[in-house]
């Protein structure tokens, strides 16, 4: 059977629950036809605070979950408005799912256009772990140190910064001249306020 990306509206904070649940049930009840891959979005958060880093999970849509379905049977007759017939199986399984309030949409539910699907997995396959993108936490002009690569061990301060893409430029000093390095937020750390000033003599 064809199976198509549906978004279905759960209970904020059960997505993983509903998810586990068809799961679950998909084997229990022999689904496999009907129902494939559940999928929750989510990005790993990288976040440095007083010089530790942590890392948490976020869910990119709280209360929803994009799931796999075959939900119309194409090979029936079309109703009397034109449309496809619903698999009374998907249908009804869905609907003994703990947590889950239904699809999204109008009464009729609507799937997602491959594109749809590309932009929100970011071109990833299913299954594999999310990508690790570090939280906003550099503004420009603020001094920090590279930490990794040719540049390790210089200071500058920062001339622009790519949130999306995790990436800054510093400016830094060679030889007496000022030098732009691209890094990315991993590869710099902040300099604490009081060691950007030179001691006094």
């Amino acid at each position: 059977m064809d199976k198509q990306w549906f978004v279905l509206h759960t209970l904020t904070g059960q997505e993983n629950k509903v998810r586990k649940s068809i799961t679950a049930r998909v084997k229990l009840e022999r689904m496999e036809d009907y129902v494939g891959r559940c999928e929750i979005p989510t990005e790993r958060i990288v976040e440095k605070k007083n010089g530790r880093t942590t890392k948490r999970t976020r869910v990119f849509f709280p209360g929803y979950v994009l799931c796999e379905l075959a939900l119309y049977d194409k090979s029936r007759d079309l109703d009397e408005n034109g449309r496809p017939a619903i698999y009374e199986r998907t249908w009804q399984f869905l609907r003994e799912t703990p947590g889950l309030i239904g699809f999204v949409g109008s009464e009729r539910p609507v799937p997602l256009k491959q594109s749809e699907v590309d932009a929100i997995f970011s071109n990833r396959p299913a299954g594999a772990p999310p990508v690790e993108r570090p939280k906003v936490d550099f503004s420009v002009g603020e001094t920090v140190k590279v930490i990794d690569g040719a540049f390790r061990g210089m200071t500058g301060q920062i001339s622009m910064v790519d949130p999306d893409k995790g990436k800054l430029k510093v400016d830094v000093k060679i030889f007496s001249r000022q030098v732009q390095v691209d890094a990315e937020y991993w590869q710099v750390e902040k300099v604490p306020v009081e060691e950007t000033f030179a001691p006094v003599e």
